[in-house]
């Protein structure tokens, strides 16, 4: 049974640094779908700025253009904080005999320990975890400990569902765009145009969600 990707954000907005690495990892693996899952109420990030029906748009309009993704409004339709433990258990529920991926870049997986029952994330799902080739890796802490026990290099072992002992780790190179949705969001408070970094079916909405700064 092929894998299904997980990738969870607040979208704020949706540009290539999301979706360039998502696809290569689908593409990589070999999964069936990666699943784009918009935070209804975020943990680790402020609220966002654009609407919740705007950000759900944006992701639907490339769904529709890229077969490999899949929109998944399970933590847009639930009030409670948008913990990624909880999704997963849900996503297990859906997805009984499917392994479940993590997709997570090198700077989220570096605060895994600051998550809602973190440990827990390794008995629902695999985490691969996406960075630049050459990326130094910490040798020590917790987060090199949990490297240590759990990495693997080989892809077959994340089409086993995962055991009652945890999940595996993949440390996955990507290509990297160095595009920062802060920093879209302040480049249109500017008045200056984002095109090219995120598709263009989405850039002029883009342009009209985010309000341009009083001078």
């Amino acid at each position: 049974m092929q894998p299904i990707g997980i990738l969870g954000g607040t979208f704020d907005p949706l540009h290539y640094g999301h979706l360039r690495p998502a696809l290569e990892v689908c593409e990589q693996l070999g999964l069936d779908h990666v699943r784009l899952i918009p935070s209804r109420v975020p943990v680790h990030r402020p609220q966002p700025v654009a609407t919740l029906e705007q950000r759900v748009e944006w992701l639907q309009q490339v769904a529709e253009e890229v077969p490999q993704m899949v929109v998944d409004l399970r933590e847009v339709e639930r009030e409670s904080p948008s913990w990624m433990v909880v999704t997963l258990e849900s996503l297990k529920v859906s997805f009984p005999k499917r392994p479940l991926c993590l997709i997570l870049g090198m700077d989220a997986f570096l605060k895994i320990e600051s998550w809602h029952r973190w440990e827990a994330l390794l008995q629902l799902a695999h985490l691969v975890v996406t960075h630049r080739p050459g990326s130094l890796l910490p040798d020590e802490g917790g987060v090199a400990e949990l490297i240590a026990a759990r990495q693997t290099n080989q892809v077959t072992d994340l089409y086993r569902l995962p055991q009652q002992q945890g999940g595996r780790i993949l440390l996955l190179p990507v290509t990297q765009l160095e595009i920062s949705a802060t920093a879209i969001r302040e480049m249109v408070a500017q008045g200056e145009d984002p095109r090219f970094l995120l598709p263009d079916t989405i850039r002029r909405s883009v342009i009209n969600q985010y309000p341009l700064e009083e001078e």
